[in-house]
């Protein structure tokens, strides 16, 4: 059963470039663990395509090679941070509309194209003092997430919301140091969700 992890630096994590069974150190690895562990008889083949500073335009310019080509029986994506994060210097926000429109492209070609069950993961942004002013642009392109989420995938999980939630009583920090990029408790907090959301998409294929 092959597994693709999509995304941005979230997802790439540090994984090799030579290999991309070697997942990196984020929630790929941790993923990948508790799943070869819950399902010991399964053959699984995980694979890792993140690259660190895609927005969801550079996933429709290498989802030919990187997606459509694995066939992947399930996939799952990460991406939209870089999305409002590279534009908040100059607060010169992407539209949301054109991160639909790259968003909606390719998961309308994992529909047409592959057989692929699908889970999307929410971008989201742990509270730090420096990023709070990116929650503007960031949350109507986290509702965009949400309804394409309604409209393409077999699984959703709402990460904004679960690490807002996890955050009371705890340091946002002890997530997600820079807001952002998970530490190994954020990485290993995004592993148990993902098991959670892919157990019965597992269960229906094996």
């Amino acid at each position: 059963m092959k597994i693709l992890f999509q995304g941005d630096s979230i997802t790439d994590a540090g994984r090799s470039r030579e290999n991309p069974h070697l997942l990196g150190n984020g929630y790929p690895k941790y993923t990948a663990e508790l799943i070869s562990a819950k399902w010991p008889e399964i053959p699984f083949e995980f694979i890792n395509l993140g690259i660190s500073g895609n927005r969801a335009e550079n996933l429709v310019a290498r989802w030919e090679a990187d997606a459509i080509a694995v066939q992947p029986d399930i996939v799952s994506i990460l991406i939209g941070v870089n999305d409002t994060w590279h534009r908040a210097a100059n607060r010169d926000w992407m539209p949301h509309e054109y991160f639909e429109e790259c968003y909606r492209n390719i998961l309308t070609q994992l529909k047409e194209k592959t057989k692929a069950k699908i889970i999307l993961l929410e971008q989201f942004l742990c509270f730090t003092d420096d990023k709070s002013y990116f929650r503007c642009d960031l949350d109507p392109k986290i509702q965009i997430t949400r309804k394409l989420a309604r409209e393409f995938a077999d699984a959703f999980i709402p990460l904004d919301g679960l690490f807002a939630a996890a955050s009371v009583g705890v340091d946002p920090k002890h997530w997600a140091g820079d807001g952002v990029h998970p530490t190994a408790a954020g990485a290993q907090f995004i592993a148990a969700r993902y098991l959670e959301a892919v157990t019965p998409i597992i269960e229906s294929l094996k």
